[in-house]
């Protein structure tokens, strides 16, 4: 029987990858790859790019994609199988990559390349791969030796073992959670959610309404329910989830713990004094003291918009709502009666419009007019059948492809993420690899309403998101440099690789694009142009609270990275940030921390901050369209292909700097940010 997942040549086989298959595959390519590695540091191989690379980087990248699906299925498509069988690989395949990272033959032969006369003739791209694999050979332990250099492996196996049981804890806390309630529990829900989670209760053999934890029941239950012990019963499940407030078996609070005392004892070992300074290394910021700088620079300049949103908020919900102690769980409900009341309008009127098939249309209209390709239904094996499957092309020529993963589901990760499937690579062979996204959401499903299909609706919100994770996939895809170590994301700033998403996110506030995103569900009429003046109207609704929020998190992020004394105080150090920083103080038994799977089960350990350092860049780079925009058109052809090519084409063979600058001509300015933000 052939094993799916030694297919690496074209596209996985995901509808034929199967739990039994992944020990004997991984087992066969890290043979492959440890043997490669043996020929790659031997005499035989000389300390050239191009002998190294065909050598050693066509065996891992084999390794790397067949793990890569793995990991996806595991993120999508959960089972118990497959979770055993992921779990029983992961410390193999990080212990060869913690070892080959740490490899002193191979650090020897890429010192050779940086020191010999190669270097001089090597293209900027390749000169780039070449510094950034020279700063990672140090920072994976190269120059580290006998018990230190057993001890740095050791570290990365459970930490990758730890993060992956975080992982799985916020998984199932999420998919734990249910509560059936009848119809008048729900009064006020919009009617699409009541039907779909009476269809859910129904599955079940259940009487009511089933009632989860994941965003498309858990946030309109919030943000309509009348019913005020409700709200407050699903608040507490959600902000306790994976915690010591819940079940044992998925606390995460010793992984927590854990995860931060390792990474400082890495720190340690590599002669750094916190972790922090660690992960600054690979990005643009220089210190952690710059950072927290920065973070509080912005909280300064936000405070008194959010100081007066919360004031707003409190007066509204006690006169017109009878609410005089607003609490956590009733913040959601009490703004969008705000806003109903203050612009007219709801966000359940505004999903109507938003029909994900339209939604879809105008956004790769949009990528198509601006970076003059073209997007094309393709045919590929996919997990789900809800999961659809494109390609880009540029005349002729195939660009890149993509899977859409949109729904919700149980099994399946919260939130919404971009992931790479291959990178764009001219192989050493001379083979052109074209790269390949995936591209993930979990927004509502479609539901049948009054016995008629209704496409999927997306709120406004939805609509960001998804065309968040495509700016990611265009970064990914669009890249046109051939070294698999630079080409796309690959190689890109943490604190940068935001820029291109946040950048896509503000076409979603621009008539001329939302009108051809819209056509209501019922009448298939736009959107009325008053309607989106409501909303541009209301866009700033709350802003200084949405920004102090994710300041919160930066600051809490870099404060346990940078302060080693903050592995055995988590909650206290979060506490501290919230008093220094935030307007709005959760309840005490809120657990934020414990679903913070950003930093704690993703690549953002003290990389927070990056969403606002990359805003900054990603606001100054769109100002470009806006200076450019005629009769309200930003949808200029020619800003568009100077961005390709300045920054998506460009991807990580400079730094992120250099490409900004060879768009705007000139540095980053924060005006953009809070001018967009409302505090101009």
């Amino acid at each position: 029987m052939t094993n799916p997942l030694l297919e690496t040549a074209g596209l996985p086989s995901f509808a034929r990858i199967r739990p039994e298959h992944v020990t004997p595959a991984i087992d066969a390519l890290l043979a492959e790859a440890n043997a490669a590695l043996e020929l790659a540091t031997s005499a035989d191989t000389p300390a050239t790019y191009e002998a190294l690379s065909a050598v050693l980087d066509v065996a891992t990248e084999r390794l790397g994609r067949a793990w890569s699906a793995v990991g996806h299925l595991n993120a999508v498509a959960d089972t118990p199988e497959l979770r055993a069988a992921f779990n029983e690989n992961l410390p193999k395949v990080t212990e060869f990559h913690t070892r080959l990272g740490a490899d002193e033959r191979l650090y020897a032969k890429y010192k050779a390349i940086a020191s010999g006369p190669e270097a001089a003739t090597l293209t900027p791209p390749r000169r780039r791969a070449l510094d950034n694999a020279m700063r990672d050979f140090v920072l994976s332990g190269a120059e580290l030796t006998g018990d230190a250099k057993r001890r740095f492996t050791e570290i990365q196996e459970e930490m990758a073992a730890i993060a992956q049981s975080y992982s799985e804890h916020v998984l199932d806390a999420t998919d734990r959670f249910a509560e059936y309630v009848p119809a008048e529990a729900l009064r006020g829900v919009p009617a699409d959610v009541v039907q779909a989670a009476r269809r859910d209760a129904e599955a079940e053999g259940r009487e009511g309404h089933k009632l989860t934890l994941h965003a498309p029941r858990y946030l309109p239950v919030m943000q309509y329910a009348h019913d005020r012990s409700l709200r407050e019963r699903l608040y507490r499940a959600y902000a306790t989830r994976a915690s010591e407030l819940g079940p044992a078996e998925l606390d995460n609070s010793s992984a927590m713990r854990r995860l931060l005392a390792l990474r400082q004892e890495e720190a340690a070992l590599l002669g750094y004094g916190n972790f922090a300074e660690v992960s600054l290394v690979r990005k643009m910021a220089d210190t952690p003291a710059q950072v927290l700088d920065f973070l509080r620079d912005l909280a300064r300049r936000a405070r008194p918009y959010a100081e007066r949103d919360l004031a707003e908020l409190r007066e509204f919900a006690a006169r017109e709502l009878g609410l005089a102690d607003l609490q956590a769980w009733d913040m959601a409900f009490a703004s969008e009666k705000l806003k109903e009341a203050r612009y007219a309008f709801s966000d359940e009127e505004v999903k109507a419009y938003f029909t994900e098939p339209k939604v879809l249309e105008g956004l790769f209209r949009i990528i198509e007019t601006l970076f003059e390709v073209a997007i094309r239904p393709d045919e590929a094996p996919v997990w789900h059948p809800s999961v659809r499957f494109a390609r880009i092309e540029r005349g002729a020529e195939l660009v890149g492809q993509f899977y859409f993963d949109p729904y919700a589901r149980a099994g399946k990760r919260p939130g919404a993420w971009m992931d790479d499937v291959r990178g764009r690579w001219r192989r050493p062979d001379g083979v052109l690899q074209t790269p390949v996204a995936h591209l993930v959401c979990n927004t509502a499903p479609p539901v049948a309403m009054n016995g008629r299909d209704r496409p999927a609706l997306l709120t406004h919100d939805d609509v960001i998101t998804l065309f968040h994770e495509f700016g990611h996939g265009l970064h990914h895809m669009l890249t046109r440099v051939d070294d698999i170590g630079v080409a796309g994301i690959a190689g890109v700033e943490w604190d940068a690789v935001e820029l291109p998403s946040q950048f896509m996110e503000n076409f979603c506030w621009e008539w001329d694009v939302v009108r051809r995103l819209t056509a209501h569900v019922d009448t298939g009429e736009p959107l009325p142009r008053a309607l989106f003046d409501k909303m541009l109207a209301a866009k700033n609704f709350q802003s200084g609270l949405q920004m102090l929020r994710q300041i919160e998190f930066g600051l809490i992020d870099m404060r346990l990275h940078a302060e080693p004394e903050a592995t055995d105080r988590i909650q206290q150090v979060v506490d501290e940030v919230r008093r220094e920083v935030a307007v709005v103080v959760p309840p005490a038994f809120n657990r934020m921390q414990h679903t913070f799977s950003h930093i704690f089960a993703g690549g953002y350990c003290a990389g927070y901050y990056s969403y606002k350092w990359a805003e900054v860049l990603s606001a100054d780079a769109y100002a470009a369209f806006e200076e450019r925009a005629a009769d309200g058109n930003v949808l200029d052809v020619a800003t568009g292909r100077r961005y390709r090519e300045a920054v998506l084409e460009a991807g990580g063979s400079r730094p992120a700097l250099e490409s900004f600058r060879a768009f705007r001509g000139r540095e980053p300015r924060i005006d953009a940010l809070l001018r967009h933000q409302g505090m101009g």
